[in-house]
């Protein structure tokens, strides 16, 4: 009796297993059909659908840049022959270009061997930037390289002079005060610019830019020469200057522009 029973409870549990196999091979052939009749939607294919993903759209943010030169700015207080200012600001025409322009007022005074001389006036430069920087995500930091135009007007001082002895052996020539000043002469120039502007907090960028200037009109005065041009700074053989500037700026958003989001396929493994 105890072994019948054994066996009859054995039989049972592989019948229940059969069952469950069964029913388990009907359902997924039901399942099958009603995938195909539309009834329930297919699970394969959505699988499938989302091997395709999107990036979240971004934003970029157009208006304007303003601040100021910081170089320009406290070079007076370690110089005493230097005093000046410059506004700086630009703004975004597009992804990639931005208009961007520069105002300052400098006085300078120059100490060579054989003079001393000052120069005063206000210059303007007007331009471009071309942001070669691909930012990520929200980033607006900027590697720029671009193009001025600037014109200054300014007026040069004779404060001193020494004559010139080509036999110094009874020794040096003294000093002579001039005080000779050459009033409305201007100036024009291309510049070249190379620049980066970093975003440091919130809307405010720090940025530093290296400048290459060639004069391309010079009104000089009558038997003297400009030794400094506000805006250009100190002219050289050939025309050639250069300069560098450190700017701390702010960012205005005037509007914002959405960037058409780009749909990414993964890899089948």
């Amino acid at each position: 009796m105890k072994h019948t029973l054994q066996y009859t409870f054995s039989f049972c549990f592989l019948l229940s297993l059969f069952l469950v196999q069964a029913q388990d091979v009907k359902t997924k052939n039901l399942d099958k059909k009603e995938q195909k009749s539309g009834i329930i939607p297919d699970t394969t294919k959505v699988d499938t659908e989302t091997e395709t993903d999107t990036i979240p759209p971004k934003t970029d943010r157009y208006g304007v840049r303003v601040g100021v030169d910081l170089y320009k700015l406290t070079r007076g207080f370690y110089d005493k022959n230097y005093k000046g200012i410059e506004l700086v600001g630009d703004y975004r025409l597009t992804k990639k270009y931005f208009l961007a322009a520069e105002l300052g007022n400098e006085n300078k005074t120059t100490a060579d061997t054989q003079l001393n001389s000052s120069a005063k006036g206000s210059y303007l430069k007007v331009g471009f930037d071309y942001n070669g920087y691909e930012n990520w995500l929200d980033m607006e930091n900027i590697i720029s390289v671009g193009m001025r135009y600037g014109v200054s007007s300014f007026d040069q001082e004779i404060n001193s002079y020494k004559t010139y002895n080509p036999n110094p052996y009874f020794g040096e020539m003294p000093w002579k005060t001039s005080g000779e000043k050459f009033s409305g002469l201007t100036a024009s120039w291309i510049e070249i610019v190379a620049g980066v502007k970093v975003k440091v907090v919130n809307n405010f960028f720090v940025g530093f830019s290296f400048r290459m200037n060639t004069l391309v009109t010079n009104h000089k005065p009558a038997n003297f020469d400009n030794l400094y041009i506000p805006g250009f700074n100190r002219t050289y053989n050939g025309g050639f200057g250069a300069g560098i500037n450190y700017t701390v700026t702010y960012f205005v958003p005037i509007y914002k522009k959405k960037v058409v989001a780009k749909k990414l396929k993964k890899k089948e493994e």
